[in-house]
């Protein structure tokens, strides 16, 4: 792995910067962390690399392989990896973040919510995404690669730990073209790779905060620039390991889909009925599968039993509890590793609310420590930006709310009107902000009111004779 010393020492010679640009691409794509990221990545897009990959194969009487063609090979994949990564996210996200100050959000744009969903998926995918301010908006750098993004190469420093610089690269789609863009402290600059004119620089270094006059006869010129006082590009990982939330289950997937497609083969292949072949022995692999391939086509096959041979069908019941147990096992156990809760219990169960809460304790434990990384985040991204302020989360748990609702109305008398409303389960915070607001107006308005009536009622009194105090009568 390359690091900013490493950037340092190459100097301010172009010609030798695109070769480390590309070296520290070539590195990047060839380490363990980004084979285990790039494998995760296909998981989450639906993909289960090791039953893809995985081929039947026979054996004639030399010991010969070939790829068995004829009995089925269901490749089945159940998307655990894909439904734990949404199932987390989502409990801690899915009603956005919320900040002390409404001017805090105006300043992170309307689309930073989403964006931060989608930075803590590719964290817990790849074990590690990072977030680039640019000027007024968050975008999203992947650590892996993938057909529809680019990736993304860091370069911490070796003293501090810190990233201080790195490199984003990509393919044109259909295309040799690749495009690389280094992002330092001091600006950004952007290269291109063509076959026919091989690595060159597109666009020299500019800063983050440009200056742009357009007109129609020049079109966009850049007439001045700043930077930021901090490295604007800042990782956020996926847990306190910095390891991808694949690792350590994806082999019990593997398991999971093997059993689930070992059945469906045997189901297909067996069909209720196993054949014994008489004075066969002359037979190999590659001529019984023919034979069975034979008779599941067409029904029927011609036997020569002059020498005794023959085919005798038996029936068969197809062995499956056995395999049933491994996979409610298979399927408990992952809910378990990942800690997440399993629906299918919770719904099994009592549906009380202390119940439902003692079911989501290990998600709770789990998304707690997430939910850190995302505060470690947001707390650099505000530093950078000059914001002082601090975020909070609604997460996103079912409850029993007409239970949870009861038990804040019962303690109504002690709270003021904004504790009881952000305590009920069913408002989310936008909602508990809106009807504070409106509070507030109806409130003015009464006040207003109120006030308009003792001005008119102190103007209707009768004022005294002479302006001075009134005497009593003689």
């Amino acid at each position: 792995m390359r690091t900013y010393q490493d950037l340092l020492a190459v100097g301010e010679n172009e010609k030798d910067r695109m070769e480390f640009v590309q070296g520290a691409v070539r590195d990047h794509t060839s380490s363990d962390d980004y084979k285990i990221a790039a494998a995760a990545e296909a998981y989450y897009a639906k993909h289960n690399l090791t039953i893809e990959k995985f081929q039947k194969f026979l054996y004639d009487a030399s010991g010969k392989a070939y790829p068995d063609l004829f009995s089925a090979n269901y490749k089945l994949k159940t998307l655990f990896f894909r439904r734990f990564v949404i199932q987390q996210v989502q409990y801690v996200l899915s009603n956005g973040v919320t900040f002390e100050q409404d001017r805090t959000k105006e300043r992170l744009g309307d689309t930073f919510d989403s964006r931060i969903s989608q930075l803590a998926k590719k964290a817990m995918v790849d074990k590690v995404a990072f977030g680039f301010w640019n000027r007024d908006h968050l975008e999203v750098f992947s650590y892996a690669d993938t057909p529809n993004e680019p990736g993304f190469v860091p370069l911490y420093d070796e003293e501090d730990g810190f990233l201080k610089a790195g490199i984003r690269y990509w393919t044109l789609s259909g295309t040799e073209t690749k495009r690389y863009t280094l992002y330092e402290i001091d600006g950004y600059t952007e290269y291109i790779e063509t076959k026919k004119d091989g690595l060159r620089v597109k666009q020299e270094k500019r800063p983050y905060l440009q200056t742009v006059r357009r007109s129609d006869v020049d079109g966009e010129t850049v007439e001045g620039g700043d930077n930021y006082p901090g490295f604007p590009i800042i990782p956020m990982y996926a847990n306190d390991i910095r390891q991808s939330e694949l690792v350590g289950i994806r082999e019990s997937i593997d398991c999971y889909d093997f059993v689930k497609s070992g059945l469906a083969n045997e189901i297909d292949d067996s069909s209720g009925i196993f054949w014994v072949l008489q004075n066969s022995g002359g037979m190999d692999d590659v001529d019984i599968a023919r034979f069975l391939d034979r008779m599941r086509a067409l029904r029927a096959s011609v036997v020569d039993s002059d020498d005794g041979g023959g085919a005798e069908a038996h029936t068969l019941d197809v062995p499956y509890q056995a395999r049933e147990a491994m996979l409610t096992r298979l399927r408990s156990d992952l809910y378990e590793d990942f800690q997440l809760v399993d629906m299918d219990k919770i719904m099994s169960g009592n549906l009380t609310a202390t119940a439902i809460r003692m079911g989501y304790q290990s998600q709770d434990d789990k998304c707690g420590d997430f939910e850190y990384c995302i505060r470690d985040f947001i707390g650099k991204l505000l530093e950078l930006i000059g914001i002082d302020d601090t975020p909070s989360f609604q997460w996103n748990r079912i409850a029993n709310q007409l239970e949870e609702t009861q038990m804040v109305l019962t303690a109504a008398t002690y709270l003021d009107d904004e504790a009881v409303l952000r305590h009920l389960p069913w408002l989310t915070p936008e909602e508990v902000d809106e009807i504070l607001k409106r509070r507030d107006a109806e409130d003015m308005e009464r006040l207003d009111v109120v006030e308009q009536g003792v001005n008119e009622n102190a103007n209707d009194r009768p004022e005294s004779i002479g302006g001075g105090e009134q005497g009593t009568a003689p």
